[in-house]
């Protein structure tokens, strides 16, 4: 795929002029949102991946294809930054979330793991708020027993109170699983989007 990094972007108003379709990662900090973009978009290095949470701190935007933008937000949740800090993340999610000048969808991440957390559920809410598409993508399904992973996956539904409609899509990005059925999801909404044209 061509992926070109466009820039990082403090703010909504800042954001590139060009209007396309934008697809979202949003996820708690070390949920493993930049190792799967890469995986993703099959490029290392695209998205700096670390091991210390609160890595992405802006709005970092690639140009794929030139058909459409993928929006890596920053991590919530774990990282040591000021609670300021944190508070200013939390004003960035809602004004992007809930934004309608763009066309756009959500990839919100969890690791497949851990239940979801407080923040995990705020999130959640706010994104079924905001009306745009998303898919629930679970993370790191290769660091959980074949056996455990359905009861993970029901207590990430449960817990957020998903409908049976939203999609669901286990991943890992260390054994390279998950990544059609992201892309097919993707391809069908940008499917729709220019039917709408």
């Amino acid at each position: 795929m061509n992926v070109e990094f466009i820039g990082s972007f403090p703010d909504l108003k800042s954001r590139p002029e060009r209007e396309l379709p934008e697809f979202a990662f949003l996820g708690r900090s070390n949920c493993g949102k930049s190792s799967l973009m890469n995986y993703l978009m099959e490029r290392k290095g695209l998205a700096r991946t670390s091991g210390k949470p609160g890595k992405t701190r802006l709005l970092n935007y690639f140009l794929v294809e030139d058909r459409f933008y993928l929006v890596d937000l920053p991590g919530y949740g774990y990282a040591k930054v000021s609670k300021v800090m944190r508070k200013q993340w939390w004003g960035l999610f809602e004004r992007y979330l809930l934004s309608q000048d763009r066309p756009k969808a959500i990839l919100h991440l969890l690791d497949s793991r851990h239940a979801p957390s407080q923040q995990d559920k705020e999130m959640s809410t706010l994104v079924q708020k905001s009306g745009d598409p998303f898919a629930i993508v679970a993370t790191k399904i290769d660091k959980v027993l074949q056996r455990e992973r359905m009861e993970n996956y029901r207590r990430i539904i449960m817990d957020l109170d998903l409908s049976a409609n939203i999609p669901f899509l286990p991943t890992s990005a260390a054994k390279k699983h998950g990544r059609e059925d992201i892309l097919s999801w993707m391809e069908d909404l940008l499917a729709g989007a220019d039917q709408d044209v």
